[in-house]
């Protein structure tokens, strides 16, 4: 089994019920285990700012999937909640996006895959939530999540609830 990584954001429709219902589906994968969830947090969008704030959280999953076939059942989630990728639309509103951040400490450049994720050493919106879940995973070529997170600006992420 491998440690898989997912981070989850929405800022369309209800985002923290979209996150919560997406993570239910995450826990019943075949051939995957949730290990954890992290908190939901609230965090200016990233990217392209006119648009609503993003709700986003993490999960630690445990899986037998390769990692093209746990992607597959990734973009099928967000599919089931609404999302509709649209070519040339980056970092745009959505109802739902499912990020495959770090699988094992492999790194996998594929057209449709990139793993760690290219700028996850970059975003405190993904590892801050992913620190709560996997704190000493390895982002190969970055070192830990919570030495990738070191210094880096977080005071605009807002936890939500407990």
């Amino acid at each position: 089994m491998v440690l898989a990584c997912v981070g989850l954001g929405a800022n369309l429709g209800d985002a923290q019920a979209t996150l919560r219902a997406a993570i239910n589906v995450l826990a019943v994968l075949p051939q995957t285990r949730l290990l954890a969830a992290s908190r939901l947090y609230r965090t200016p969008a990233w990217g392209n700012e006119a648009q609503p704030d993003f709700i986003n959280a993490a999960v630690a999953l445990e899986t037998d999937l390769p990692a093209p076939v746990l992607l597959e059942q990734l973009l099928a989630t967000e599919q089931q909640f609404g999302r509709v990728r649209q070519e040339g639309q980056q970092w745009g509103p959505r109802t739902l996006d499912l990020d495959l951040l770090l699988y094992g400490e492999q790194v996998i450049d594929l057209p449709q895959l990139q793993v760690p994720h290219p700028y996850l050493h970059q975003r405190a919106f993904a590892l801050l939530p992913l620190a709560e879940v996997a704190a000493d995973a390895c982002i190969p070529g970055h070192g830990t999540v919570r030495d990738a997170l070191v210094g880096m600006k977080t005071c605009d992420i807002t936890p939500i609830g407990g």
